[in-house]
């Protein structure tokens, strides 16, 4: 469940970014987990969300079978449908599965202007090298 408050700088053009970096779900093939640093961006509109229950939110997907591309977009659009912001992206930098890092973004629309949006500052995946 998921909880949303006041926005209390409403009309105030502004950025908000949460990371997750121990995110965790389970692969649908194997039940085995898979390892992710999530990282979203948003503007708020009208309200926020509120931190615990996302942090809560996102602790629940430790139980949840999803492919990489199914959990990133799901959790995006989901924050997106019921927050209501001006604007939102989420990066999901997922850790290799069968060798093959799996990199997913998803955004709701373009930027609004005048919001600054630094780099997610995740690095690629580099393995041992």
């Amino acid at each position: 469940m998921l909880d949303y408050v006041p926005n209390p700088r409403a009309g105030t053009l502004y950025l908000v970014r949460f990371a997750a970096p121990e995110f965790t779900s389970l692969c649908p093939v194997t039940g085995q987990p898979d390892f992710a640093h999530l990282v979203i961006d948003y503007a708020p509109g009208e309200t926020i969300v509120e931190s615990k229950s996302l942090k809560l939110f996102l602790g629940s997907f430790r139980n949840h079978c999803g492919f990489h591309e199914d959990v990133t977009v799901g959790i995006g659009q989901r924050l997106c449908d019921e927050m209501k912001p001006r604007w939102l992206r989420i990066g999901g930098y997922w850790y290799p599965r069968g060798g093959i890092p799996i990199d997913v973004f998803w955004q709701s629309g373009a930027a609004p202007a005048g919001l600054w949006v630094p780099d997610q500052g995740v690095q690629g995946y580099r393995g041992r090298g």
